[in-house]
């Protein structure tokens, strides 16, 4: 079994300081940086004319108003997705806090206790704006905050022509972070992508093969078991500098008799020499069998030798940390 770090472990804001503000928004951004986060993930998609935009998912209504400003656009199964919307119509739409509909159809919060689900105050930033905006808070507060961009469904925007690959490496040049593999990571479900990026377009910036469940629906035809065995982390490490798995697929529980039960993938990922960088640490949504994000930090960053974490209270692990490594 791996060791505890002798490092101090990253901490990643997911989505930024996502847990007291609207995902994705730049005000999540600007407190997650104030939080004193290391890394501050950029999740991105794109419009319809080639923007790369920051939003966790192809679509639009999850956590934006797009269904009252544009209720004609959904596409067959309902969904209203950002690739067929330009930039100045996404400019438009408000964000707010990532809701769902209950079994009346009712739209509800995720989280009911985060932000409130109001008609939002935020708009969708563009990758290059988030970029200024982190660039520019680093000079006025003498920081060097990392980027973690991910690259979604590659796929399915190869599809409708959009080569999301090439795009956000343009935006990291024309922002002078194409050359920074202190200061960037870029990650991806897909395979065949994080390969393109390393072995055709020639990124130096790390890369990290996320790990999702085969019934996520992820466009993707990698075969995610096989990436958690010693053969596939082998793999793995031929194009790519660490791994993005889930928490749970870490954490397996507690016997009957109340042991916590482990995987042996991050010490697999060890012998690899690759970062593991598991998401998701929520205080509000904790792994069944963990009884406070407290545990939850001191099995993770205390127990397992973790390399960084993606977290949506950035603080409360900034200051977690700072006790640990000061004892």
């Amino acid at each position: 079994m791996a060791t505890a770090a002798s490092h101090r472990p990253l901490v990643i804001a997911h989505r930024g300081a996502s847990g007291y503000l609207p995902e994705h928004t730049l005000a999540a951004k600007v407190l997650a940086h104030a939080m004193g986060a290391d890394f501050i993930e950029q999740d991105v998609v794109m419009s319809r004319d080639g923007v790369p935009i920051v939003l966790h998912d192809i679509y639009l209504e999850s956590t934006t108003d797009v269904a009252q400003r544009f209720p004609d656009r959904a596409r067959a199964d309902g969904r209203f997705y950002a690739t067929d919307f330009d930039l100045t119509e996404i400019r438009e739409l408000r964000v707010h806090e990532r809701s769902t509909r209950d079994a009346s159809g009712r739209e509800v919060p995720v989280y009911p206790a985060r932000y409130p689900l109001q008609p939002g105050l935020f708009g969708v930033p563009t990758l290059a704006e988030e970029i200024r905006l982190i660039s520019g808070l680093d000079k006025s507060r003498g920081r060097s905050t990392g980027l973690y961009i991910e690259l979604k469904a590659p796929v399915r925007h190869g599809e409708e022509g959009l080569d999301i690959a090439a795009a956000v490496l343009k935006v990291l040049r024309e922002e002078g972070y194409a050359d920074r593999p202190q200061q960037v990571f870029l990650q991806c479900f897909d395979d065949l992508t994080l390969r393109r990026l390393r072995h055709e377009l020639k990124t130096p910036l790390p890369l990290i093969q996320l790990i999702a469940e085969k019934d996520w629906g992820e466009d993707s035809a990698v075969d995610y078991d096989h990436l958690q065995t010693a053969r596939g982390l082998a793999e793995v490490a031929t194009y790519a500098d660490g791994i993005g798995p889930w928490v749970e697929q870490i954490y397996l529980g507690r016997t009957g008799g109340g042991e916590i039960q482990l995987s042996e993938l991050v010490a697999l990922a060890k012998v690899q020499n690759l970062l593991v960088h598991p998401y998701t640490f929520r205080r509000d949504a904790l792994p069944e069998g963990i009884d406070s994000f407290g545990e939850l930090l001191d099995l993770f960053l205390g127990k397992l030798g973790i390399d960084g974490l993606f977290t949506d209270f950035p603080d409360l692990v900034v200051q977690y940390l700072a006790r640990r490594f000061q004892d």
